[in-house]
């Protein structure tokens, strides 16, 4: 499991499976971007840190499979989160690792993928999660941009069997090495469609898409 680090050993998963209450219910991945969806904008960054693409979604499948990478909805009933996306995740993961990152952050790192690698082999970690220092130096940490072994799937099937949601209280069960980024901007997400409109104005244009892995 502990190899060297390298992109081959990862997949990526762009979790999207979430409700989208606080932009009014809509479906964010598919929301517009620079002329693109917003999980186009995450499986392009996301595509050369990793081997394989897939994507979390509960809505609308059949337009996220048209962007070229498999697509799995949550095995779990009712939403319950990140957490479920992850575990569909693992459940379908074919590499030791999985890397996975929100939809609606399109400016996370472009060495994310090799820095919670390279921590998670240096620590003997079963797990490895992005933080940041905020304003204020408080540390933050950044569950859903997240490496996970795909050893823990069992780990967290039964956490979420047993009804528990919240991922601070899972990823505690586990060796989880903490890998601080600088810029804490690189990570914020996406709230509102007047957040996303602001942004749209400032973004360049599409650019190419993701190949399937």
């Amino acid at each position: 499991m502990h190899t060297s680090p390298s992109p081959g050993t990862v997949t990526g998963l762009v979790l999207a499976g979430g409700r989208g209450s606080r932009m009014g219910g809509v479906d964010k991945g598919l929301q517009p971007l620079a002329g693109q969806p917003l999980v186009q904008h995450a499986l392009q960054r996301l595509e050369p840190q990793v081997q394989a693409l897939m994507v979390n979604a509960n809505r609308h499948l059949e337009e996220y499979a048209r962007m070229g990478v498999p697509v799995w909805p949550d095995a779990w009933p009712d939403h319950p989160g990140p957490l479920a996306g992850m575990a569909v995740g693992l459940a379908h993961c074919e590499t030791p690792w999985l890397a996975t990152v929100p939809c609606d952050a399109p400016g996370f790192p472009t060495d994310l993928v090799e820095r919670l690698l390279s921590a998670a082999l240096e620590q003997r970690a079963e797990l490895a999660m992005a933080a940041t220092v905020e304003a204020d130096g408080r540390l933050q940490p950044q569950p859903v941009f997240c490496l996970l072994g795909v050893q823990l799937r069992g780990s967290l099937e039964n956490f979420l069997r047993s009804g528990q949601r919240k991922i601070d209280r899972w990823t505690a069960q586990h060796r989880c090495a903490t890998v601080i980024f600088e810029r804490a901007d690189d990570f914020r997400n996406l709230n509102t469609l007047e957040e996303l409109e602001r942004l749209g104005r400032l973004a360049p244009g599409p650019g190419s898409g993701p190949k399937a892995g």
